[in-house]
């Protein structure tokens, strides 16, 4: 049995016993019932995914995976793809938005090359983690992204890295991504997962002008027209539609909902990745949390095609896992007043007239 597999298998349903459980203990505390509102689901979601009543917060954990896309051939970035690799350093290094949160808020940080195209990896660079599957994936106008041996890799990266933070003693992982063109990969799998077409969908990536969109707009459709057959499996639909650290974000839901720890979805890119595990594993989604709805293309719309609520709305659309670090905080704020806040009983406080 490969670990992909056997991942798989490992899934349980959430526990709604411990969810119960935990919402009994937060309607003994010095608070009128239900007075804070959605955090009280976010700490009844925790105990669910955990298969715990007695929840507190642990020690947070950021993946990033970077790799690079063949797509990016077709000018659907405003960047060039040598960022890809200088970001990969920034990041590492300490210098990106993610970093900093990652720092402010406390939370180890792993940045994973799982397929950058220039290969940094003779001369390691400080702070990464290299699971490389290959240099990039090929331009899917022109074939798969990635043959079904590299998506399979790509997804079992994302597990072991979700182990290794267990391991580690995470018990809250946020993820995110870098990856010039990302996003056109991103959204030709949001429009195979959903059906909304790619107008509904395609944004402004790193900042296209309209002419750049109209171009993605249109590599995403021909795209999505040569893969036809492909969009029938979701293992043959994330090969031929794509990414490593797509499909590498896609293990760690996996792999987090195996070993029951809440992953923290960030934003457009991941969310795609998100809903490619779903697509593999049905109901994997109510292990995960969603951080944030982002002003990226059709964000909104893909969470409300699959009646997901995010925990933010702050028109981010920068990625890294800047949403899922700022989530994360909430979540263990939410957390916090679970286990710190005083009972009725303990505090000698009066309950409600009957």
């Amino acid at each position: 049995m490969t670990l992909l597999t056997q991942t798989i298998a490992s899934i349980l349903p959430p526990d709604n016993e411990a969810a119960w459980a935990a919402d009994a203990r937060l309607n003994s505390l010095t608070k009128p019932v239900g007075s804070l509102g959605y955090l009280e689901e976010l700490v009844r979601h925790y105990a669910a995914i955990r298969h715990n009543e007695s929840v507190k917060s642990g020690p947070g954990a950021i993946a990033v995976f970077v790799a690079d896309h063949g797509v990016a051939d077709e000018g659907v970035s405003a960047f060039p793809q040598a960022v890809t690799a200088e970001m990969l350093r920034n990041i590492a290094h300490g210098g990106a938005a993610i970093s900093v949160l990652a720092r402010r808020f406390g939370y180890s940080l792993k940045v994973v090359d799982v397929g950058v195209k220039i290969d940094t990896s003779t001369k390691p660079l400080a702070g990464v983690t290299y699971r490389r599957v290959g240099a990039g994936t090929r331009n899917f106008l022109d074939g798969p992204a990635m043959s079904p041996a590299e998506t399979t890799r790509a997804l079992e990266v994302g597990i072991e890295i979700a182990r290794e933070l267990s391991d580690s003693g995470a018990t809250l992982i946020g993820i995110g991504e870098m990856g010039i063109a990302n996003s056109t990969p991103a959204a030709a799998l949001l429009c195979a997962l959903t059906g909304l077409a790619p107008d509904a969908i395609v944004g402004r990536g790193t900042g296209l002008d309209d002419a750049g969109v109209r171009r993605k707009i249109e590599v995403v459709s021909r795209a999505l027209e040569i893969h036809r057959v492909a969009l029938a499996s979701c293992q043959s639909m994330l090969a031929a539609l794509g990414g490593f650290e797509i499909a590498a974000m896609a293990g760690m839901c996996l792999g987090g909902a195996a070993i029951k720890v809440p992953v923290v979805v960030d934003g457009f890119i991941a969310t795609a990745a998100a809903a490619v595990a779903e697509k593999i594993h049905p109901g994997l989604f109510d292990h995960l949390f969603f951080s944030h709805r982002s002003a990226e293309g059709g964000h909104a719309l893909a969470l409300e095609h699959f009646k997901l609520r995010p925990i933010l709305d702050l028109d981010l659309r920068l990625g890294e896992g800047t949403g899922a670090a700022l989530a994360m905080n909430l979540i263990e704020s939410a957390l916090d007043l679970l286990s710190s806040m005083a009972t009725f009983e303990s505090a000698e406080v009066s309950g409600k007239l009957r």
